[in-house]
């Protein structure tokens, strides 16, 4: 699932509302959406054509710091730039050894020429286009590279898509978020890739429930959908366990 964009156009002002929505549930956030396979990062240094390890990086739109985290693993010299300061707090409780400053990608804090990749997990349609491309270029190295990637439940997998109906139809007459589209002119490069985890049933539901069309929806609307899914799911899997696959769309370009 993504952030779910609605049957309506957004305005401005509901815009603003959905990406500070996070802020006062970076706890929830932070435990239970999903993390990005070794895959991802293989497929970010194939098609920037060069290692993480020592590479400049500033995850932009880190949140909780999911994505920073991965890619200091990998050995980036990681900055993460989040705005928002539930979450910003959060990635420093769990990340402390993360450098945050406080921004969004439409005013990048960061140095001319001082990057080697900029990274967008899940944030790149937060953003004004217009704004961020030339805060992208001014930020990158020569030969620097832009990785923007999303991380959505598999649709073809059937519980899923009617999952994904349901969730349409319960949120139909509320506006949604900004379209993915990807800006022109950039030459984006585009793969998938393909994983998944094991979780349970209720950390499912708490996953649903971190997606800011829920978050600004209120808690007992949220609560309300929430208890009819999980006894949808506990029918199919008696368990309790889920194994959820996921496809991350990665896009990278050379500005």
């Amino acid at each position: 699932m993504h952030e779910f964009r609605g049957a309506r156009d957004a305005g401005p002002d509901h815009v603003r509302d959905r990406a500070r929505s996070f802020d006062g549930a970076a706890a929830l956030y932070g435990a239970n959406r999903p993390g990005y396979p070794p895959e991802l990062f293989d497929a970010v240094e194939e098609l920037t054509g060069r290692s993480l390890e020592g590479a400049r990086v500033a995850d932009v739109g880190a949140g909780t710091g999911i994505a920073s985290a991965l890619l200091r693993e990998r050995g980036a010299r990681v900055v993460a730039v989040e705005p928002g300061d539930g979450m910003a707090a959060e990635l420093r409780r769990r990340h402390p050894g993360i450098p945050l400053v406080r921004g969004d990608g439409d005013r990048l804090p960061l140095a001319d020429g001082a990057f080697d990749l900029i990274t967008y997990a899940q944030a790149w349609h937060w953003t004004d286009p217009g704004r961020s491309v030339p805060e992208v270029r001014r930020v990158l190295r020569e030969g620097g590279a832009l990785a923007l990637w999303w991380n959505d439940l598999d649709p073809s997998v059937p519980w899923i898509a009617e999952q994904d109906g349901r969730v349409a139809a319960f949120l139909s007459a509320q506006p949604g978020v900004p379209a993915r589209g990807l800006p022109e002119g950039l030459g984006f490069v585009t793969r998938e890739v393909r994983w998944g985890r094991r979780i349970t049933v209720d950390a499912h539901l708490a996953n649903l429930a971190s997606h800011s069309a829920f978050l600004v929806l209120g808690a007992g609307p949220t609560a309300d959908f929430c208890a009819a899914e999980r006894a949808r799911l506990l029918s199919l899997f008696p368990d309790g366990l889920i194994d959820e696959p996921y496809v991350v769309t990665l896009s990278v370009a050379r500005p």
